[in-house]
């Protein structure tokens, strides 16, 4: 299985970025799964290098709807703790209907996948957007921020769990 996640991010990165996996840039994270990694097989690109044909399928049934939510702006709430015990700070992402919509089209994109949602109860009517809090870095109640940025990141790129690489990144333009 491949452990993906979709994610907005609330700071700039760009398309292939790796980063360790505890120096997230700051994220609401849309949906997190798991997928068969034989549903798709590599793809030639335009530069005559590989890309992977699972990555090509998600990009293509979610292209739409990640277009049609670029530009939401969303308003930071209140601090929370999240986890075990709600050891884990997040700022909550205060309640937006478009954004819920991104949520479950995508949800229901990845329910026609070949793998599945490790973290179901999370979804749908109990999604909860937030942005954790990453050691200094953090959003503050009130902030606004503008789904400007939806990226699709392997949570461990060719096997190595100890980061995350970004596979397809959808920019609002500007």
């Amino acid at each position: 299985m491949r452990n993906l996640i979709l994610v907005a991010f609330i700071e700039p990165v760009t398309d292939g970025l790796v980063f360790p996996r505890d120096g997230w840039p700051l994220h609401i994270t849309l949906v997190r799964f798991d997928v068969d990694a034989k549903s798709g097989d590599g793809v030639k690109t335009d530069d005559g290098g590989q890309a992977s044909g699972l990555t090509e399928r998600i990009a293509g049934l979610i292209d739409l709807p990640v277009r049609a939510a670029l530009g939401t702006a969303l308003t930071i709430g209140d601090d929370a703790g999240f986890g075990r015990l709600g050891s884990v700070p997040v700022s909550l992402v205060e309640p937006s209907q478009p954004l819920q919509d991104l949520h479950e089209s995508l949800m229901g994109t990845v329910a026609g996948l070949p793998g599945r949602v490790p973290t179901p109860h999370y979804t749908l009517d109990n999604y909860r957007p937030h942005v954790s809090h990453h050691r200094d870095k953090r959003t503050l109640p009130g902030d606004v921020v503008v789904l400007d940025r939806v990226a699709l990141v392997d949570m461990a790129p060719d096997g190595n769990h100890s980061v995350r690489r970004i596979l397809r990144l959808w920019e609002l333009t500007k």
